[in-house]
């Protein structure tokens, strides 16, 4: 029996020695490898370039906001967030950071906020094992301003073969969702003879969400297309969120039915960018505004800031 005990604690002492011996990288990467894999199977991040950014941004989890606030990539408080914050000086003096309730929550935010973000989408259309090209659409795309931040987090990733969490266990790729771009096209599509419609197709005629709309023409009025169509005005300007008739410019989508509570599948949720409003996003996503507030509990007179996040569907 003594032997046995001392056998024991033979073997804790020496896997207690080995954990010791680890190194902070090595450390982070075993304890986060897993999070980054499932992420990546969930929003199409590659889990080289998540374990990279939160190896460097939290100094391998030493870092003041990665302890204290779980927060491993640095993502700001914006007007959206409602969680716990911290202080902390950045670019600026005390700035304000999110506080995770756990670090995997900051890895699930980070993955959001790369997937549903207007200027990071076009990198899902890359290979996700591509990760030197998404290291420099990252840097490209304006996520960090230091110039050497791509061949940083590819160093990383080579010195500590992070690429290999970016194909499965038996070395075949990792399956991942579409691009967001990619859905975002499906979801539109011109009406064409045959599909069941009941406008007339004297001009072009599309969908977006199932729900039926036109690019406006130089000099046409909202009034000028629900005669068209006919509609009245009041009808046109409720399926397009408006409570008034305005100018329109060519190209704008009007909307000639009422438009979906929801948006696509794979459409969760959108990150603003500066500039952008809700109506324009609720447009280009063929959803009701009214749906979205409601959804997101969104304040009256509610105006997104910069990196703001809104679901448009709600999740499983």
């Amino acid at each position: 029996m003594k032997r046995t005990l001392t056998l024991i604690f033979t073997a804790f002492a020496i896997l207690f020695a080995a954990a010791s011996d680890s190194t902070p990288q090595e450390s982070y990467i075993a304890k986060y490898s897993g999070i980054a894999v499932k992420e990546m199977r969930r929003t199409g991040v590659p889990a080289s370039i998540t374990l990279a950014q939160g190896m460097l941004e939290s100094r391998y989890g030493l870092s003041k906001l990665a302890v204290e606030g779980h927060n491993h990539f640095g993502i700001k408080c914006h007007s959206d967030w409602k969680g716990k914050k911290m202080y902390h000086d950045d670019d600026a003096s005390q700035e304000c950071f999110r506080v995770y309730a756990s670090d995997a929550q900051s890895f699930r935010d980070h993955s959001d906020f790369l997937r549903y973000r207007d200027r990071y989408k076009p990198l899902f259309e890359l290979a996700p094992t591509d990760y030197k090209g998404w290291a420099r659409g990252l840097k490209e795309a304006g996520y960090a301003t230091d110039p050497k931040y791509a061949d940083k987090l590819i160093k990383i990733i080579e010195d500590y073969n992070l690429h290999r969490f970016d194909i499965g266990s038996s070395g075949e790729k990792v399956s991942v969702p579409e691009a967001p771009l990619l859905i975002e096209k499906k979801s539109e599509h011109r009406v064409v003879k045959g599909e069941h419609y009941s406008y007339s197709l004297s001009r072009p005629l599309y969908k977006r969400n199932g729900v039926r709309f036109v690019y406006s023409q130089p000099g046409e009025t909202y009034s000028s297309i629900a005669e068209a169509y006919n509609l009245f005005l009041k009808e046109i300007l409720r399926f397009n969120d408006l409570s008034a008739e305005q100018a329109l410019e060519k190209g704008t989508v009007v909307y000639l039915q009422r438009k979906k509570r929801f948006a696509s599948p794979g459409m969760e949720m959108f990150v603003f960018s500066e500039g952008e409003n809700l109506h324009d996003v609720c447009q280009r996503f063929a959803v009701q505004e009214k749906s979205i507030i409601k959804l997101n509990e969104l304040p009256e007179g509610y105006v997104p800031q910069e990196g703001d996040k809104i679901m448009l569907r709600k999740l499983k």
